[in-house]
C-alpha cells in the first residue's frame, strides 16, 4: 500500500488525523491526487528540516481550525440568550460577573436547579478576553468511564470500541473556558485526575503517555452545597479548594419576582419565532399567577410553562386555561410546610431517595411530552443522550 492509498483508507474509516505525504517520486498529478484524497500537505525528498517543521505546524493549525469549526457549528445551534431581568438581584449578579470575568481565576457557580448557571458561565467567558472556545460538560450526564474519555480524549485502541482517536473537552477548551456543570456529581476517582490536570496544566489522553499542555480557565457549577458534598464524601476537599477561588451565587426566581414579566415575554417571543406564530398577549390574570407562584424549578420551569402555554393557545391570547394545574389554582404559592414531609425511617438512603425522585421526574416529563423523548429532554433541560442513559438506568420505556 502506497502513501496515497493509506490516506484514502484512513479517510474511508472516518479518521481525520492530519496526514503529510512525503515522497521521492513526486509529480504534479500525484500531488493533486494526494491532496484530493485528504492529505493536508505534500513534501518532496530530499527536504530541509525547516520544511517539515512548517508543514507540521500548518497541519496542526488546520486540524485545530476544522475542529473548532465543527464545535462552533454545534454551539451555534444552541440558544445563547443573555441574562434577562433588571431586578436588584440581577443587577448585582451582572456587576459581580463583570468583576470576576477578567481575572482568569477559577469560578464556582452555586444555585438551585434551573436558575441559569450556564448562562452565568457563558457571560464570564464572554468577558474574560479569552480567544478560545466555551466548552460545557455535564458531569452527571455520563458514567465515569465515558466521562473520562469526554474530558481527556483517547487514542485509537485505548479501549473496546475506540476505533479512532478523539479530542477531549480539555483540548477543545485550550485557550478558552471549560465549564464543568454539576461538578459535585463527578465520580470521586475521576476528581483526582481532574485535580492533577488543573494543578499541573497538563493532560494525557486515555491510552497515551504523551503529556499535552493546556491553557484554559475552569468554571464549575453545582446545585448542591459544596461543603455538604465534601462532608458526605462525594466531593474532594482539595478539589473544592482549587475550584472555589471565586464564588457566584445565582438567586432563585422567587427572590427576583420583578423579572418574571420580562422573562415570560422573552420566552414567549423566542418560542413564537421558532414556531412562526405571532407573540400572544398574557392576560392580567395569568401575569398575576406567574408572579405569585413559588417556581421550584426556577427560570427553566417558567420557560417550559411558557412553551406549553403557547402550544395550547395556538398562538392566540394566553389565559388561565393554558397554565398547568399547579398555576391555575387560586392559591399558587406553595411553601415548604404545605407538603408534609414523610416520616424519616432509620437507615434512610439518600441515594435511593434521590434516584426515586429523578425517576418520577423523568416519567412525568415523558407523560407531558406524550412519549416524545426529544421534547422530554428539553422539558428536563438535559441532553437526549443523558435522557437515554437515565431511561436505561431506571428501565423506563
Amino acid at each position: 500500500m502506497d502513501g496515497i492509498a493509506l490516506v484514502q483508507a484512513l479517510r474511508a474509516q472516518g479518521d481525520q488525523t492530519p496526514v503529510i505525504v512525503v515522497t521521492a517520486y513526486g509529480s504534479v498529478e500525484s500531488a493533486v491526487t494526494a491532496m484530493k484524497s485528504g492529505a493536508c500537505d505534500y513534501i518532496l525528498r530530499p527536504f530541509e528540516v525547516e520544511t517539515v517543521e512548517m508543514a507540521v505546524q500548518r497541519a496542526l493549525a488546520l486540524a485545530r481550525v476544522e475542529q473548532e469549526n465543527r464545535f462552533l457549528r454545534e454551539e451555534l445551534a444552541r440558544d445563547k440568550d443573555g441574562l434577562v431581568g433588571e431586578s436588584p438581584a440581577m443587577q448585582a449578579l451582572r456587576e459581580l460577573i463583570a468583576r470576576v470575568a477578567p481575572t482568569g481565576s477559577p469560578v464556582l457557580i452555586c444555585g438551585e436547579t434551573g436558575t441559569g448557571k450556564e448562562l452565568v458561565a457563558r457571560a464570564i467567558h464572554q468577558g474574560s478576553g479569552r480567544d478560545g472556545l466555551f466548552v460545557p460538560v455535564n458531569c452527571a450526564a455520563l458514567p465515569a468511564e465515558l466521562l473520562e474519555s469526554e474530558l481527556f480524549g483517547h487514542v485509537r485502541g485505548a479501549f473496546t470500541g475506540a476505533h479512532q482517536a478523539r479530542t477531549g473537552k480539555f483540548e477543545l477548551a485550550d485557550g478558552g473556558t471549560l465549564f464543568l456543570d454539576e461538578i459535585t456529581e463527578m465520580p470521586v476517582a475521576l476528581q483526582a485526575k481532574l485535580l492533577r490536570a488543573l494543578q499541573e496544566g497538563v493532560i494525557e489522553r486515555l491510552g497515551s503517555n504523551q503529556p499535552r499542555e493546556i491553557d484554559l480557565r475552569v468554571v464549575a457549577a453545582t446545585n448542591r452545597d459544596p461543603a455538604r458534598a465534601v462532608a458526605d464524601g462525594v466531593f474532594r476537599q482539595d478539589l473544592l479548594y482549587r475550584l472555589d477561588v471565586l464564588r457566584i451565587e445565582v438567586p432563585p426566581l422567587r427572590e427576583r419576582r420583578e423579572d418574571i414579566p420580562s422573562l415570560a415575554r422573552h420566552f414567549l417571543a423566542r418560542q413564537a419565532a421558532r414556531m412562526g406564530v405571532p407573540v400572544p398577549e398574557l392576560s392580567p390574570e395569568v401575569m398575576e399567577r406567574l408572579r405569585a407562584y413559588h417556581w421550584p424549578g426556577n427560570v427553566r420551569e417558567l420557560e417550559n410553562v411558557m412553551e406549553r402555554a403557547l402550544v395550547l393557545s395556538g398562538g392566540a391570547g394566553i389565559g388561565l386555561q393554558h397554565l398547568p394545574a399547579e398555576l391555575s389554582r387560586p392559591d399558587v404559592t406553595p411553601t415548604p410546610t404545605q407538603a408534609p414531609m414523610p416520616e424519616l425511617a432509620a437507615g434512610l438512603d439518600m441515594k435511593q431517595a434521590t434516584e426515586a425522585l429523578e425517576r418520577r421526574l423523568i416519567a412525568t416529563a415523558l407523560e407531558q411530552a406524550g412519549g416524545n423523548k426529544s421534547l422530554a429532554a428539553r422539558l428536563l433541560n438535559i441532553s437526549e443522550r443523558s435522557l437515554w442513559y437515565r431511561l436505561k438506568k431506571y428501565d423506563l420505556h
